[in-house]
Formats: C-alpha cells, sequence, structure tokens
C-alpha cells in the first residue's frame, strides 16, 4: 500500500540533499549507494546508468529503501522503504539534466560516458518514517 511523503519534509527533495539507496543483490546482502533524488508528488526518482550495480538490483528485486538525511540538519532525516514502481529510459536523459542543475548548478549532466543509456526509476514509498 502507498504511503505519503509529509508535507512538512517534502522541502528535502529541494535540497542538495543525497539519498542512500538501498538495494539488494543477487546473494540477498544489502548493498548501499548515495543517489541524487527528486519527488513528483508521488514518486521517489532517482536516475542512474544502465549497467550498474544498482540498476541491476533494481531489475531484479524492485523493494528498496532511502534515507535522506537534512544537509542543514543531521538529526532531521526521512526515511523510505518502498518499491520501484517504474523503470523507464524515455524521460531518463532530460531528468539527469534536472538533477544535475540541483546538485551541481550546470544545465547539462557532465559526467555521461559515451554509449552511456541513463534509466529512470519511480519509487512508490510504502513505509514512511522521520524524524527531527
Amino acid at each position: 500500500m502507498a504511503a505519503t511523503i509529509p508535507e512538512n519534509y517534502r522541502d528535502l527533495f529541494s535540497k542538495k540533499a543525497f539519498a542512500q539507496l538501498a538495494t539488494l543483490m543477487s546473494d540477498g546482502s544489502p548493498q548501499v549507494t548515495p543517489v541524487w533524488c527528486d519527488y513528483d508528488g508521488s514518486h521517489i526518482r532517482i536516475n542512474t546508468a544502465k549497467g550498474r550495480v544498482k540498476d541491476r538490483n533494481m531489475r531484479r528485486n524492485r523493494k528498496v529503501a532511502l534515507a535522506i538525511l537534512d544537509p542543514d540538519n543531521p538529526y532531521r532525516h526521512l526515511a523510505v522503504r518502498g518499491e520501484v514502481a517504474e523503470i523507464t529510459e524515455q524521460g531518463a536523459d532530460a531528468h539527469i539534466d534536472l538533477l544535475a542543475k540541483k546538485y551541481l548548478g550546470k544545465d547539462k549532466y557532465p559526467f555521461r560516458q559515451p554509449g552511456e543509456v541513463r534509466v529512470l526509476y519511480k519509487i512508490r514509498p510504502e513505509k514512511v518514517s522521520s524524524m527531527g
């Protein structure tokens, strides 16, 4: 069942707050990666290149967790458990440019590699907790 991000924590998605994304490896062990993220009002959105570890993990097992610390107050945080509701390449290039503007102040994502295919993941929150 979908959960809602509390209104008083949505500001974290407009800040340069990194999310720590937890996925599961094929052997069931956890893997954590810091990621850029935003929120579209119903889904947390992240972006990566096709073939990376987190991409492979989320395609195999769509259950994920994220923790986002407020960069202005590390005692204020949001924790989300959820499921990847959509994996798409459509709009992924524009999305990574949007995130580059937010996190780097650049109009275009500057770290693109030749042949890289960007992928957009929409995560549906299922359990949300917060502190601070």
